[in-house]
């Protein structure tokens, strides 16, 4: 039986793929059209420029800041030291902060940002002193340090509630060399943030004479020893429940906080 002629097989193709697609009859953009639409852009880029860089709208006129509690609004606005009269989209706002860092060591963070259309704005958070140490060489004067060990500050004034540090360590013990005295205050400043809340309000003195033999002074005159720095959180819970069993006690250790123990009434 013989196959399908050369037509029928053309006939049948057609059916296959379908109707015929119209012709296109799209018209591209003329080249008048395309050189006004480019110029259109090339109009607006231009006046965005302009309106960031070139006209008085969009420049720092003010300086803001925020969120200081010892330092002064005028202290961190010097040392910012913002370009004020210069176009605001080209404020380095890294440098500021690099610069407020370097010259106010009291800040902790800062963000700057910009303030369309006029300003730049400073959110300072100052360091928080956890401790503070006297510093005899200089006329009596207190060192502030922070939770992260960084002496950031010297003050005249103690600041209130804030527990003295106390670095009693012989040299003739080798401690210094094994743990050298900023390692020594960073172990302080560990113990100064697990202390209960309660016991914290009556902390007067962190003493340390080792590394692992550092020992609270309260009001009263009483006293805890409290070891290393480890196990902060346990021994924390330690010295609230002998405290509670012993109210009259004077003398608390939690050095072992699963062998505490208290003396004196």
């Amino acid at each position: 039986m013989a196959g399908p002629t050369t037509a029928e097989r053309g006939e049948r193709q057609k059916l296959e793929s379908g109707p015929p697609r119209p012709p296109f009859t799209g018209r591209l953009p003329r080249p008048r059209t395309l050189i006004i639409l480019l110029i259109a852009l090339v109009l607006i880029v231009t006046g965005s420029l302009w309106a960031l860089y070139g006209t008085q709208w969009l420049r720092v006129e003010k300086v803001s800041v925020s969120g200081v509690r010892v330092l002064t609004v005028q202290q961190v606005r010097e040392a910012a030291d913002a370009p004020v009269g210069s176009p605001l989209i080209s404020v380095d706002t890294d440098a500021i902060e690099a610069r407020l860092r370097r010259k106010l060591s009291r800040i902790d963070t800062v963000d700057v940002v910009r303030s369309w259309p006029h300003g730049i704005g400073l959110k300072v958070t100052e360091r928080t002193p956890v401790l503070i140490l006297k510093n005899p060489g200089n006329g009596g004067k207190y060192v502030e340090v922070d939770a992260k060990g960084v002496r950031f500050a010297t003050v005249s004034v103690a600041p209130k509630n804030v527990p003295a540090l106390e670095l009693t360590v012989s040299r003739s013990t080798g401690s210094l060399r094994r743990f050298p005295a900023d390692r020594l205050v960073r172990e302080a400043v560990r113990v100064a943030g697990d202390i209960p809340a309660a016991v914290a309000r009556d902390t007067r003195t962190v003493k340390v004479r080792s590394y692992d033999s550092i020992s609270l002074e309260l009001a009263g005159g009483r006293t805890v020893e409290w070891g290393s720095g480890e196990k902060g959180r346990a021994k924390a819970r330690t010295l609230t429940a002998l405290m509670k069993a012993a109210p009259r006690a004077r003398h608390f250790d939690v050095s072992v906080p699963t062998a505490p123990a208290s003396s004196g009434s």
